[in-house]
């Protein structure tokens, strides 16, 4: 491995398959070794069945010190190319005039790329605070692995002055974006032959209630608000996206499965949104489904979920980052990161890496060359001010 080279680490990155489903420790591996011969410890966070980890590296200051200074974060995971029509492997880089092409090029193996290229100079450069490398697992379904990870370093008292998540944004500065929880929800009732209606609970038609409910309160604050116009879709959206039930068409369905997510605005607590559920499910539709059945029941999990973010402009870190990257934008996104973790960790954070989100998920990912320079630029400056 040439360690100062960001093209060949990302190479050895998108080798890797990391989508969510399989296991990061392989890359994990790879990363934990070189960091070791360069005379740098690195800590494993494993997920609770051990396939999987998390990988947290302080690069010290001068004197050795660990407190303080800021993370560089980045997930290893990417999401899946099944059924994507790819005109090259997406787990080999492919270079076409200045654009590399992979899974995970942009989003966001692209940064992680970058900034281990830089360790020997991190290394080498007379920092006063640490620089710190923060590695996740499965953020692609719903930021599992980081808070893992952010756990373990507030349990041992870790202190940091800021954050910067690289996800893509076009090495531009990201300051808020709304937060993301997914819920399943099962109905249960009763089975019955189709003839007999009124010996069954229709799990299907109760759960249909409950999906025109969640419809209604999307239309609710889609007329009524919060608005932040500085939002492509400026208010708290939900939406159902998966569902399945029944077994035959002369059969009352006594289960019915469905998926449902919110992308709430900061500010608008996500707890209270799944709250107005939860009471409607309480009040209105378990009454009325127990009326017909009396172990009728229904099922509420939370599934993953991430909090919105809204750096403070006056923070230390958006300061320099903005002052780095000559960006006074106040931009913000719809798609989630773990940028609000770590700030709800008291961590101040920002978001900003290379690559454009519009390229993330797709066939044909990619990210351009000028963007991991920039990226590297901006790095190397953030080093050299601490």
């Amino acid at each position: 491995m040439t360690w100062n080279n960001a093209r060949q680490w990302l190479q050895t990155l998108v080798s890797f398959d990391t989508t969510s489903r399989n296991s990061n420790l392989a890359l994990i591996a790879c990363v934990h070794e070189a960091l070791a011969g360069l005379g740098v410890q690195a800590e494993l966070m494993h997920s609770p069945d051990g396939g999987k980890a998390n990988l947290f590296a302080s690069l010290p200051a001068q004197g050795g010190g660990t407190q303080g200074g800021i993370v560089l974060s980045g997930h290893t995971d990417v999401v899946p190319v099944d059924g994507q029509d790819w005109d090259s492997d997406p787990f080999t880089l492919v270079e076409h005039e200045g654009r590399l092409y992979g899974r995970g090029s942009a989003d966001m193996k692209g940064f992680i790329a970058t900034a281990l290229a830089l360790v020997p100079e991190f290394l080498a450069m007379p920092r006063a605070r640490p620089l710190h490398l923060a590695l996740s697992y499965d953020e692609e379904v719903g930021c599992v692995g980081a808070p893992v990870m952010i756990h373990a370093l507030k349990q041992r008292g870790a202190r940091f002055d800021g954050c910067v998540v690289g996800e893509p944004t076009g090495m531009q500065v990201v300051v808020a974006h709304k937060g993301i929880q997914l819920y399943r929800c099962r109905v249960h009732g009763r089975a019955a032959h189709s003839s007999l209606t009124p010996r069954g609970c229709n799990a299907i038609e109760h759960a249909a209630r409950l999906i025109c409910r969640i419809r209604d309160l999307a239309d609710e604050f889609k007329a009524s608000g919060p608005y932040d116009e500085c939002y492509d879709v400026p208010f708290t959206t939900m939406t159902t996206n998966q569902i399945h039930g029944g077994i035959a068409v002369n059969t009352i369905p006594d289960l019915c499965e469905f998926a449902y997510e919110f992308r709430n605005l900061p500010g608008m607590p996500g707890a209270a949104i799944q709250g107005r559920i939860e009471a409607y499910v309480r009040d209105e539709l378990l009454p009325r489904m127990q009326g017909e059945y009396a172990d009728a029941r229904i099922e509420l999990e939370a599934r993953a979920g991430a909090p919105a973010l809204e750096a403070a402009e006056e923070a230390a870190i958006t300061q320099l980052v903005r002052a780095l990257t000559a960006d006074q934008g106040r931009r913000k996104v719809g798609y989630g990161t773990e940028a609000g973790l770590f700030q709800g960790a008291g961590i101040p954070t920002v978001v900003c890496g290379p690559g454009s989100i519009e390229q993330a998920h797709k066939p044909n990912e990619f990210v351009e060359l000028s963007q991991l320079a920039a990226c590297e630029r901006f790095l190397r400056g953030l080093g050299r001010s601490l």
